[in-house]
C-alpha cells in the first residue's frame, strides 16, 4: 500500500458537518441580524437624548429599507438560514432526550432551555414578521398592526391599538418581551455550545471562560431588548405618526424630480427667441 494511501484523511461525516453548519447559521447571519435589529430598536430610547427617539429610529429603518437588493438579502441572507437552522434544530430537539427531571445539573437545564427557547422563538419570529411585515391582521390580537409603518405601528402593537383590546395589548407586550429574551438566551447559549461543536473550547477552563463572555453578551443584548421595549411602551403614538409622516414626505419630495426650474428656463428661452 502506498504512503499516500496511508496518510489519506477520512471523509467528514455528514451529521458532524450538518451540526457545524447548524451552529454557524445560528450565529451568522441569524445572530448577527438579531444584534443589529436590537440595536436599531433601542435607538427609540437613546434618540430621545438627541433629535428625538422616533426620528432616530425612523432614519435607521429608512436606511435599511433603502438597501439595494433588500428582498434578495432577506431571502438568501435571513429566511433560508432561519429555515435551515429551524428544521435541523427541531430534528435535533425531537431526537434528543432531556434528563433534567433525574439530573438537575446546570448543563441539563441549559439543554432544556435551549430547546424551549428555540420553539418559542421560532413562533415569535413568525408572528412578528407576519403582523408587522406581511400585514396579517387576522392573527389573534393583531388587528392593531399596520404593516406600512414602523415606529408607531410597533408601539401600537405593544400598547394596544384602537382596534386591539386592553388584554390584547397586554398580551402583545408580554409576547414581545418574552420572545426577545428567549431569542437572546438561545443565541448566547448557542454561542457557548457552538465553540464546543467547532472544537474551540476543549478544556473545562476554556469552556468556563467562554461562558463568562457569552453571559456578558447575553446580558448586553437583553439590556438592549428591554430598552427597546420600554421605549415603545412609553412612546407617544400621535407624535410618532406625525414624525413618521413628515419623514415620509421628505423622502418623497427628495425623490421627486424638480421640473419647475426647467419649465421656467424653457419659458424664458422661448420668450427671448420671440423678441
Amino acid at each position: 500500500m502506498s504512503e499516500s494511501a496511508n496518510t489519506a484523511q477520512p471523509a467528514v461525516p455528514a451529521p458532524f458537518l450538518l451540526r457545524r453548519l447548524h451552529s454557524l447559521a445560528g450565529i451568522i447571519p441569524i445572530g448577527a441580524f438579531l444584534c443589529i435589529h436590537l440595536t436599531t430598536n433601542a435607538s427609540i430610547v437613546w434618540g430621545r437624548l438627541g433629535h428625538g427617539g422616533v426620528e432616530t429610529f425612523q432614519h435607521e429603518v429608512n436606511f435599511i429599507h433603502s438597501t439595494p437588493f433588500l428582498l434578495l438579502i432577506e431571502v438568501f441572507g435571513l429566511w433560508l438560514p432561519i429555515g435551515f437552522h429551524a428544521v435541523l434544530g427541531f430534528y435535533y430537539a425531537f431526537t434528543g432526550s432531556s434528563n433534567v427531571a433525574h439530573y438537575g445539573y446546570g448543563a441539563n437545564w441549559r439543554y432544556t432551555l435551549q430547546r424551549l427557547t428555540g420553539y418559542f422563538g421560532f413562533i415569535f419570529i413568525l408572528y412578528h414578521v407576519a403582523t408587522l411585515r406581511w400585514g396579517w391582521t387576522w392573527l389573534p390580537f393583531a388587528s392593531g398592526f399596520d404593516a406600512h409603518t414602523a415606529a408607531s405601528s410597533t408601539a401600537q402593537a405593544i400598547q394596544g391599538g384602537a382596534d386591539t383590546s386592553a388584554l390584547g395589548g397586554f398580551l402583545i407586550g408580554a409576547l414581545y418581551l418574552i420572545g426577545v429574551l428567549a431569542l437572546i438566551y438561545h443565541l448566547a447559549n448557542g454561542l457557548w455550545t457552538a465553540a464546543i461543536t467547532w472544537g474551540l473550547t476543549i478544556s473545562a477552563g476554556a469552556q468556563r471562560r467562554w461562558g463568562f463572555v457569552c453571559s456578558g453578551a447575553g446580558l448586553a443584548l437583553a439590556a438592549l431588548g428591554v430598552m427597546a421595549f420600554v421605549g415603545f411602551v412609553t412612546l407617544d403614538l400621535e407624535a410618532a405618526r406625525q414624525t413618521e409622516s413628515r419623514l415620509h414626505s421628505e423622502i418623497v419630495n427628495a425623490d421627486t424630480p424638480q421640473i419647475a426650474p426647467a419649465v421656467a428656463e424653457n419659458n424664458t428661452t422661448t420668450n427671448q427667441s420671440e423678441r
